[in-house]
């Protein structure tokens, strides 16, 4: 059996590899291919690759699994031959992601960012920026009860927040709201946290009214999809001060240098790395071995996508 991964120290990340294998490395859709695609069975792209991978699939007439390293698979849904199975990386981003937007709430929240700003001017800022605010006692509202919404749940809860979780589908015994609730618990947010997969029913989900019922002076975390948020919607919110922003992705993504989020001071922005840490190619690369082998054997091959979730 023909593996193609795009990295070639995640040969040795996935463990034993199954009898016969043979793994090659294809670094990304625009590089030479390693050999002839007809015998490729498993594939797993480049982290984040974008359309031009998902159409080169349709080049590979013997491929029956592609495994993303992401969590997302927005790009690939929809777009792959019935008979292939797409599977994401879910759970390999949970603590990254999590701790990236336990940062992002804090930091906001102590003013972290004015005080790097004033850093650089060689300024002691503490008459301009305190007292700063506290997450501690603040309502936090997460949109997005997978895994890592719960892996941020955790680690909010010891601050002593109130935690809300949000699914697309309410699960009383769980404690679990559904997204038909948020007009309703919006207005009691302090802190919004988006997590949701980038679907035809969570693009825009967060537009203006859904802004407009957060209350004044809360706080949008984006760590999910650009396109979840309508970014003019969030302009205008953000620009009036009435929100601020955390946002690790944006719509257009890369945001264009001259788009006024850049300028706002109550705007935090990150350039897409919630998930981008040392452990992640550990990790993700032994998920896809874990595949690889439940491949070989015929059994059920986890984290399947369907309808884009």
């Amino acid at each position: 059996m023909k593996v193609w991964v795009p990295h070639a120290h995640g040969v040795e990340l996935m463990g034993a590899l199954p009898p016969e294998t043979t793994v090659e490395v294809l670094s990304g859709p625009d590089e030479p291919m390693p050999s002839a695609p007809d015998d490729v069975r498993f594939w797993v792209p480049p982290f984040l690759a974008g359309q031009d991978a998902a159409a080169l699939a349709a080049r590979f007439p013997r491929l029956e699994v592609v495994q993303l390293l992401s969590a997302g698979a927005e790009v690939w849904a929809g777009r792959l031959p019935e008979h292939i199975t797409l599977c994401d990386a879910r759970g390999v981003h949970d603590s990254s992601t999590a701790e990236w937007a336990m940062t992002a709430i804090l930091g906001h929240l102590r003013s972290f960012p004015a005080f790097a700003r004033a850093q650089a001017r060689g300024e002691w800022a503490y008459a301009a920026h305190t007292p700063t605010d506290e997450l501690a006692g603040k309502r936090v509202l997460i949109v997005g009860a997978g895994s890592i919404g719960t892996a941020l749940a955790a680690r909010l809860l010891p601050f002593e927040v109130s935690v809300t979780l949000v699914a697309r589908r309410a699960r009383p015994d769980e404690g679990v709201h559904g997204v038909a609730e948020l007009p309703s618990l919006l207005p009691d947010a302090d802190v919004v946290v988006l997590l949701v997969p980038l679907t035809d029913a969570t693009r825009g989900l967060a537009d203006a009214a859904f802004l407009a019922a957060m209350p004044d002076g809360a706080l949008l975390v984006n760590a999910a999809r650009g396109p979840v948020v309508d970014t003019a919607a969030l302009l205008a919110e953000t620009s009036s001060g009435r929100l601020g922003a955390a946002l690790d992705v944006t719509d257009p993504e890369p945001l264009p240098a001259d788009h006024p989020l850049w300028a706002l001071p109550n705007v935090l922005i990150t350039p897409h790395v919630g998930g981008s840490v040392h452990g992640l190619h550990r990790r993700a690369y032994a998920l896809a071995g874990d595949q690889l082998r439940r491949f070989a054997k015929g059994e059920p091959l986890i984290n399947t996508v369907a309808d884009g979730y």
